[in-house]
């Protein structure tokens, strides 16, 4: 490591771990306010990635715990747009959540929502393209999740309920329905230039896990099926087309009869 990238190194860490830095630089007045300037910008990200969390625990709150989630995880890129990947961990392990356990499933819808943001943008998988497939070749294909498409099964909480609630900016809030405490599936995902979101069942979540790990449709409707044996495998792949969660394969895009040299 060259010097100049040491001193680098050292200077970083010493901005947002104030215990690192040499004596010498806390003495600086200088320091002390580009210190000040770098931990804001940070909290500041943080709050604006997770808008959910904010309104369920309140600003102070959160950036009390943001300044301790900047000390323990400092970003690694100038950027700050995508920066608190490890949040919903961190309220995971945070004492002071202990008592909103629902708290980091909040947070870790409020990171999809991030992710599908800046996701790679892919042409979205549709009806026709499936049926223009034989019988054989639709059992043998394997459907692939849309870049931006994020899901998550919640098994003892209405975790997408109460984000979706909290996500609504103030001016849309109604009156909602009674909560009714039990397990839930979100999908989010970003067909065009807008994310939207909706609840996913357990058999949606489970088939694109399935999907995700590159099981052919045969068997990703097989694992759908033993997760939730009520499931309607068309009525779910249907929505799960019309969401925009599953990425068109590049042989879907050629035109029909085109020649394919």
């Amino acid at each position: 490591m060259t010097t100049l990238a040491r001193f680098q190194e050292d200077f970083a860490r010493a901005l947002l771990r104030p215990g690192s830095a040499p004596h010498a630089w806390k003495t600086q007045p200088a320091f002390a306010v580009y210190r000040n300037t770098v931990m804001k910008g940070c909290i500041d990200a943080l709050e604006a990635n997770y808008p959910s969390v904010l309104r369920l625990v309140g600003r102070d709150w959160l950036r009390s715990a943001a300044a301790l989630y900047v000390e323990s995880q400092p970003p690694s890129d100038g950027a700050l747009l995508d920066y608190g990947q490890e949040f919903a961990d961190f309220l995971q392990r945070f004492v002071p959540a202990a008592q909103l356990p629902y708290l980091p499933g909040v947070a870790r819808l409020d990171r999809f929502w991030t992710e599908a943001h800046v996701a790679a943008d892919r042409a979205t998988l549709d009806a026709v393209s499936l049926a223009r497939l034989s019988p054989e070749e639709l059992t043998a294909c394997r459907l692939v999740p849309h870049p931006a498409a994020r899901w998550a099964w919640f098994e003892s909480q209405p975790i997408y309920s109460i984000w979706q609630r909290n996500r609504r900016p103030a001016d849309a809030q109604q009156a909602d329905e009674e909560l009714v405490w039990h397990g839930e599936g979100a999908l989010l995902t970003r067909p065009g230039q807008q994310v939207l979101w909706q609840a996913a069942g357990w058999a949606d979540c489970t088939f694109l896990d399935a999907c995700a790990r590159g099981r052919g449709l045969a068997e990703a409707t097989e694992q759908a099926l033993h997760a939730d044996p009520a499931c309607d495998l068309m009525a779910m792949l249907s929505r799960l087309l019309q969401a925009g969660a599953l990425a068109a394969p590049p042989q879907f895009l050629e035109e029909p009869g085109a020649d394919s040299r």
